[in-house]
C-alpha cells in the first residue's frame, strides 16, 4: 500500500468515528437538520470526491489530482444539494401516490421506499447523471483549450452517447441506483443524503472496474 492508500482510508474512518462516536453522531444530526442543504454540499463534495480519487487509483495503479478538482468537487457538493431536496419529494409523492390509491401497497414503508428510488431513478436520475457528465466534460475542456470558450454544442459532440445512455442510463440506474436507495429511503431520513455519499464512493470503485473492462465514460 502507498502513503496515499492510508490518507484516503484515514478520511474515510474520520467520517465513520463521526456516525460511530455517539456526541459527534448527535452534533452532525442537529447540524444536518439546521442546515440540511450545506450539509449536503459538503457530504457530496467530500464523498463523492473520495470516490473518483479512488476509481482513478485504480485505474492507473496511483493517486493522481484530476485537473479542476476543487471544481469537481463543487459539483458534486451541488448535486448534494440537489438529492437533499429530490429525497424528500420523491419520498413524500410516493407516499401520497400511495395514500390516494395511485400506487398499491398503502402504508408499507418498503413499498414507499421502492417506489420513491424507482421513479427518481428513472426520472431525476438520468438527467443528474447527464448534468455531472457535461460539467465535468466541460473541465476538462475548459483545461484542454486552456480558456478559450467552450460551447454547448462541442460538449454534445464529445460525450460519449453510447456509454451515458447503455451504461450510466441502462444499468447503474435500475441495477445499482435503484436497490442502494431503496435501502437509503428505509434509514432515518438524517442519514439519507449521508448514505447516498458514501455509495458514490462504492459507485466510483465499480466505474473503475467497468473501465478497465472497456467502458469509456462515467456517470
Amino acid at each position: 500500500m502507498k502513503k496515499g492508500d492510508f490518507l484516503w482510508i484515514f478520511l474515510l474512518l474520520i467520517w465513520v468515528a463521526i456516525l460511530v462516536i455517539p456526541s459527534s453522531r448527535e452534533v452532525f444530526i442537529l447540524s444536518t437538520n439546521a442546515h440540511p442543504y450545506i450539509g449536503g454540499f459538503i457530504k457530496f463534495a467530500i464523498l463523492a470526491s473520495m470516490g473518483d480519487l479512488l476509481g482513478l487509483r485504480i485505474k492507473k495503479g496511483e493517486w493522481i489530482i484530476p485537473k479542476g478538482f476543487i471544481f469537481r468537487a463543487i459539483i458534486w457538493g451541488i448535486i448534494g444539494m440537489m438529492v437533499t431536496l429530490v429525497f424528500t419529494v420523491f419520498m413524500g409523492g410516493a407516499a401520497a401516490a400511495q395514500a390516494s390509491n395511485k400506487l398499491p401497497f398503502k402504508g408499507s414503508q418498503l413499498a414507499q421506499a421502492f417506489f420513491g428510488s424507482a421513479i427518481m431513478n428513472l426520472t431525476f436520475g438520468p438527467m443528474m447523471m447527464a448534468f455531472h457528465r457535461f460539467t465535468d466534460l466541460y473541465i476538462d475542456v475548459k483545461y484542454e483549450k486552456k480558456g478559450e470558450k467552450v460551447t454547448i454544442h462541442e460538449l454534445v459532440d464529445k460525450n460519449d452517447w453510447h456509454t451515458l445512455v447503455e451504461f450510466s442510463w441502462l444499468k447503474t440506474c435500475p441495477f445499482f441506483w435503484i436497490p442502494a436507495h431503496t435501502i437509503v429511503f428505509l434509514l432515518p431520513s438524517e442519514y439519507r443524503v449521508l448514505v447516498s455519499a458514501f455509495l458514490s464512493i462504492a459507485l466510483g470503485l465499480l466505474l473503475a472496474i467497468a473501465k478497465k473492462g472497456g467502458v469509456k465514460n462515467e456517470v
